[in-house]
C-alpha cells in the first residue's frame, strides 16, 4: 500500500508493561528513509534513556500504543523534555490495513503517523491528571459504600428485622441510631425511642419492623462489623472530597465548578469529578458530539445497505459515563426540562435507555455551558417571577425599615 508521507521524522512506540519497542523514521536531505529502531525497558532509567534519544532526534510527532495504563510513564518522561506524545486507539491502528504484526508494531505506527493516518487521544493536563488518581478513588469508595450497606440490610432481613420497610433511608441519622442500639443489643422499647418524630410510619408499624425472629450474637456481630467499616468508609470519602476541592481550588477551576452545578443533578462533588475528566477547556474535543463519542454515550452508527443495526453504545470513559448516568437518574427525579424529556423517552425507550440517553444530552448541555460559559437556562422555569417570589419578603422588610411604606398592623 502505497502512503503519501506528511511528516519527514516520526517516532513510533509500542508500549508494554516491561518494555517499549521504538521505532523513529528520518527522511534524508536525498529522499531516502532511514529507519532506526531500538528496545528501551520499562523501569525509570529506561523511560528516562528513551525521553533522551527522542530528545537527540527531534521528531515531528511522537506516537504511542500501549496496553492498559502503561503509557503513561513513558507519556510523562517525555513530557518532562518537552515533548507531547500522541497517545492513539488500538482499534483506529487495526482499521488501517497493513503489516499488523507483534514484531513490527513500532515501525508501522511510525509509518501511518508520518502519512497522517493516526488521530491522537485526548490526553488531560498533568495537574487533572494528577487529581483523576483522587476522583477515580472516591467513586471505588462509593461503590464499596453502597455494598457495605446493601450487605447490612441484607443481615438486618435475614434476623427478620425489616426497618428497610419503614423508613426511607436505612442509613439516615434515626435509622442508623436505631441499628446501632440493636447492635449494642438493647431491647424494642429502647430502639423504638430513638426513632425520629419525623419519620411517616406510626409507632405500631416501627414496632413491628423492630421484632425480630432470630437475632443471634453471630448476626450482632457482623452487624458491628459491617456499621464500623461504614462509617470508616465515609470518614476517607470525606477526606477524598475535602483534598480534591482544596486542590481544584488551587488550581484555579472556581468558576467551572460553578457553572456545572447549575445543571440539575449535578452537587459540588460530581461537578468536581467530571471536571478533572473532561476539563474545563472544551476546544480539544472540537464539538459535543465527539465529546459524547469519547465518552460512549452517544448512539452506535452501524448501517448497511440502507438497514440500520444494532445502535449500542461504544466503549468510552467508564468514569464519565458513571457519572453522567448518576447525574441524569437525579435530574429525571427533578423539577425540570430534563424531566420532561426522560418521562417522554422512558415510555418509548425503557428505563436504561431513557437514562442514558438523558446523559447524552446533559453532556452536551455541559459542553456549550463549558465552551460559551454560561449557565444553565431552563426553558420551563420563569427565573424573573421566581427571583420576586423568593426577594418579595426581604424587599417589603427594606421598605418598611427606611419609611417608604407603613408598617403592617
Amino acid at each position: 500500500m502505497e502512503l503519501i508521507p506528511i511528516h519527514k521524522c516520526v517516532i513510533g512506540l509500542d508500549v508494554h508493561q516491561a518494555q517499549i519497542s521504538a521505532c523513529a523514521l528520518i527522511e534524508q536531505p536525498d529522499g531516502s528513509l532511514l529507519v532506526e529502531q531500538r528496545q528501551f525497558g520499562g523501569f525509570k532509567r529506561d523511560r528516562k534513556a528513551l525521553a533522551e534519544w527522542a530528545r537527540s532526534i527531534a521528531p515531528d510527532m511522537v506516537v504511542m500504543e500501549s496496553t492498559g495504563i502503561y503509557w503513561k510513564s513513558p507519556f510523562a518522561a517525555l513530557e518532562s523534555v518537552g515533548i507531547i506524545a500522541c497517545v492513539v486507539n488500538a482499534r483506529h491502528v487495526k482499521c488501517v490495513p497493513g503489516r499488523k504484526t507483534d514484531v513490527a508494531d513500532a515501525q508501522w505506527l511510525a509509518t501511518l503517523a508520518r502519512a497522517g493516518l493516526l488521530r491522537a487521544s485526548y490526553i488531560a493536563k498533568a495537574d487533572l491528571r494528577h487529581l483523576r488518581h483522587i476522583a477515580r478513588q472516591r467513586q471505588k469508595l462509593g461503590g464499596m459504600l453502597a455494598s457495605e450497606k446493601n450487605r447490612l440490610h441484607k443481615v438486618l432481613s435475614d434476623a427478620g428485622i425489616r426497618l428497610g420497610v419503614v423508613v426511607s433511608d436505612l442509613h439516615g441519622q434515626s435509622a442508623r441510631a436505631m441499628v446501632k442500639a440493636i447492635i449494642a443489643g438493647q431491647s424494642v422499647p429502647e430502639v423504638l425511642s430513638l426513632a425520629s418524630k419525623r419519620l411517616k410510619a406510626s409507632r405500631e408499624d416501627i414496632f413491628e419492623a423492630l421484632q425480630a425472629e432470630e437475632l443471634t450474637g453471630a448476626h450482632r456481630f457482623v452487624l458491628a462489623e459491617i456499621m464500623t467499616h461504614i462509617e470508616e468508609i465515609e470518614a476517607r470519602m470525606t477526606r477524598f472530597d475535602l483534598e480534591l476541592l482544596r486542590s481544584l481550588e488551587d488550581a484555579g477551576y472556581e468558576a467551572p465548578l460553578r457553572l456545572l452545578q447549575t445543571l440539575p443533578g449535578i452537587d459540588l462533588m460530581g461537578a468536581a469529578m467530571l471536571l478533572v475528566e473532561i476539563g474545563a477547556d472544551m476546544s480539544v474535543f472540537g464539538s459535543a458530539q465527539r465529546l459524547a463519542s469519547w465518552v460512549g454515550v452517544c448512539p452506535g452508527n452501524n448501517e448497511s445497505a440502507g438497514k440500520r443495526k444494532s445502535g449500542r453504545i461504544r466503549k468510552g470513559n467508564a468514569w464519565v459515563r458513571r457519572l453522567l448516568c448518576e447525574f441524569a437518574q437525579a435530574a429525571a427525579r427533578s423539577r425540570c426540562a430534563l424531566k420532561g424529556k426522560f418521562q417522554s423517552l422512558s415510555v418509548r425507550k425503557g428505563h436504561k435507555r431513557s437514562i442514558v440517553a438523558l446523559a447524552h444530552k446533559m453532556l452536551r448541555t455541559i459542553y456549550a455551558m463549558l465552551s460559551k460559559k454560561t449557565h444553565y437556562v431552563d426553558k420551563t422555569v420563569d427565573y424573573e417571577a421566581l427571583m420576586v417570589a423568593r426577594n418579595a419578603p426581604r424587599w417589603l422588610q427594606m421598605l418598611v425599615k427606611h419609611g417608604f411604606v407603613p408598617a403592617p398592623a
